[in-house]
């Protein structure tokens, strides 16, 4: 199967760079495959797994959370707002941060606080229920 580059990068950090076979975008109109030879094409990120495969192998599988994905001639780059190897995704950690989160709106004093509160708790419930699968 041909290949083509595949580029993954958070405001942290590159999280995935070099040749791929094929990857699965969650884009905000649904799960686009992109193979080599890919027609152009730009989708912004919605919150869920991008896979990524390499010469067969089990696909590694990335979470992201907004952001956008572009597709061109020379491959395929996605810059994501939160993206996190589903490896280093503790399920113990994420049900702990998703109470912190309804406390926070429960205790929130203020309407901006909630809503602040509301928008970390939808993040870490749609994390939660993209690890799921």
């Amino acid at each position: 199967m041909a290949t083509f580059t595949f580029e993954l990068v958070s405001p942290e950090r590159v999280l995935f760079s070099g040749p791929v076979e094929q990857v699965v975008v969650p884009g905000d109109d649904g799960d686009m495959t992109i193979l080599a030879n890919h027609a152009p094409v730009m989708t912004t990120l919605r919150s869920g797994i991008v896979a990524v495969s390499v010469d067969k192998g089990a696909a590694k599988r990335l979470y992201v959370r907004g952001g956008f994905a572009d597709a061109t001639a020379s491959g395929l780059t996605i810059l994501a707002e939160v993206a996190v190897p589903v490896e280093e995704i503790s399920t113990d950690k994420l049900a702990a941060d998703i109470k912190n989160a309804e406390d926070d709106i429960r205790d929130a004093k203020s309407d901006e606080a909630r809503a602040k509160s509301e928008v970390k708790l939808a993040g870490l419930r749609a994390m939660q229920a993209a690890v799921r699968g």
